[in-house]
């Protein structure tokens, strides 16, 4: 399975736009070679250089499996976003307080639909994940401040 953006490359830049500098909207994202026999995808998108530790700036699951882009400033149909340590659900892009920091995303194929509330944070996301993880991909693109 691969995840990347037409709009940054693993490990470059995040261009301005998708960030708290700019418009704040969500990168687009490509997916391709889901695996036959996935039932949905998940997407989470967390920043590891925090100065409070791991930051969740936005979580999706139950994407269907065939979905191949999620374009800019959208959610997929029938996806649901859940918590994101700002409190809220829905993409809130990079804004590091200084310095360089790497935001991974991270799309998972499950073999399963999700029945979770919208109200769902990442650690109860990957609890209920756990086991059920076919294969992941990873994009990671850095944000400078």
């Amino acid at each position: 399975m691969k995840l990347t953006s037409p709009t940054f490359n693993h490990n470059k830049l995040i261009p301005a736009k998708y960030t708290c500098d700019g418009n704040d909207v969500n990168p687009p994202l490509l997916i391709s070679e889901v695996p036959p026999h996935t039932q949905s995808l998940v997407l989470i998108v967390d920043d590891p250089d925090a100065p409070a530790g791991d930051w969740v700036h936005w979580t999706i699951w139950n994407i269907d499996p065939k979905t191949t882009e999620i374009a800019e400033n959208s959610v997929p149909a029938g996806a649901i976003e859940g918590l994101t340590d700002f409190g809220r659900s829905g993409w809130d892009g990079p804004c590091p307080p200084s310095g360089t920091h790497r935001y991974f995303f991270k799309l998972y194929a499950l073999d399963i639909e999700l029945k979770l509330p919208a109200d769902t944070n990442k650690t109860k996301l990957l609890q209920i994940m756990n086991g059920h993880i076919l294969t992941q991909a990873e994009l990671i693109g850095l944000y400078h401040r």
